[in-house]
């Protein structure tokens, strides 16, 4: 038997890497013989990097960038065979690089960010995923266009300062200097939101108020991203304000479109597309998936939902999820390839508990999930 097992963290208690070698030792108490293949995988947010180089077996490069609040931080990226990259913005302009009383979106930068692309050129990279979970930044992508070359001029010609309280200021967007690699090299952004740029559901509203954002930075913010849109429509003629998760990352999905022509996709499709999962599963009898809490949220492009469509549009095998909680509407996973869900709790216990004993009882739930198929084999002689 060759069993797949492609897993989400559980967030709080284990990486997605524990996660899948604890269900792995409880499964060879069962079958010691099969082969099992360990996938770690992420949606595009915290883990991404690591879970790709896992699975693809590439080097980890530490580079020294431009942090959201202007100062240096150090940030990982990937650099995978075949020259691939995988970034993770959250490495250069994320939240928790900001100190809670320092967190203000109007004054943080991507600017790190596009630092993070330009070390993925400069190791030779012509095909960079991009994951855009956790930001702390709301400047439509104008700091990471900045540092690849693009420049942003106001009204006398001079180039607007880093932040998005600079974006009302600008008159000209000028592509000419853009770092000229660019041009030819293939940009896709894992996305794990729909958002517009703008409006009720856009990026400031909706994520704003966890950067630091009041009510009345909103307002501005939102007026600041849906003209930097005019002006990337009626300039660039590209269209981003409307495109599905363009208000990720406080705009940075629809500046990565706007500026550098990259490609978003739903984070899952992204990080499964670059492991070659579907080389993965070709010869697999069985596909074991999971995250922390399963719900009617999962089949909206979470881990699991991502990892059953791409496998049952391969090949009709079974694919389990392992999961610490199953919550409401948790039965909306068979319409879209689960098979079964079985959940990591064997007792009634506290939240704390259950995470203080995650991988004892994934050790133990993997074995279950064993002991069943066995049944399984025995009823079907």
């Amino acid at each position: 038997m060759r069993c797949i097992i492609a897993t989400d963290s559980f967030k709080g208690s284990n990486t997605a890497q524990r996660v899948c070698r604890a269900i792995e030792e409880g499964m060879e108490k069962v079958y010691p013989s099969a082969e099992y293949v360990i996938v770690p995988i992420a949606d595009g947010g915290e883990g991404t990097t690591d879970a790709v180089l896992q699975v693809s077996h590439g080097e980890r490069k530490t580079v020294r960038v431009t942090g959201p609040l202007g100062g240096a931080v150090d940030a990982v990226i990937g650099i995978l065979p075949d020259r691939k990259a995988v970034i993770e913005m959250a490495e250069a302009s994320g939240l928790p690089l900001v100190p809670e009383d320092k967190r203000n979106p109007m004054h943080t930068t991507t600017y790190g960010t596009g630092e993070l692309i330009k070390a993925a050129l400069d190791c030779g990279c012509d095909n960079i995923l991009i994951g855009i979970g956790g930001s702390a930044t709301n400047d439509c992508g104008i700091g990471m266009a900045q540092a690849l070359g693009v420049s942003f001029l106001d009204d006398q010609g001079c180039e607007i300062a880093l932040g998005a309280d600079s974006i009302d200021k600008i008159v000209t967007i000028d592509l000419e200097k853009l770092d000229p690699r660019i041009k030819d090299a293939h940009i896709t952004v894992a996305c794990d939101v729909t958002n517009p740029l703008c409006g009720p559901q856009g990026a400031s509203a909706t994520y704003g108020p966890q950067k630091g954002a009041t009510p009345e930075m909103v307002e501005t913010l939102d007026a600041s991203l849906k003209y930097c849109a005019t002006l990337v429509e009626e300039q660039l003629g590209v269209s981003i304000a409307d495109i599905p998760g363009s208000g990720a990352a406080g705009g940075l999905g629809g500046g990565l479109v706007g500026f550098l022509g990259a490609e978003l996709k739903p984070g899952i499709d992204a990080v499964l597309s670059i492991v070659a999962f579907d080389d993965l599963i070709k010869d697999a009898d069985l596909v074991i998936t999971g995250e922390g809490k399963l719900d009617f949220q999962t089949v909206f492009g979470k881990v699991p939902a991502g990892v059953a469509k791409w496998t049952k549009s391969v090949k009709d095998i079974p694919v389990i999820a392992i999961v610490g909680d199953i919550g409401e509407g948790f039965e909306d996973v068979y319409e879209i390839g689960i098979d079964v869900v079985i959940s990591t709790v064997n007792k009634a216990m506290s939240l704390n508990e259950a995470m203080d004993r995650s991988r004892e009882l994934l050790v133990e739930t993997g074995e279950r999930v064993g002991r069943l198929l066995s049944v399984g084999e025995r009823i079907s002689r």
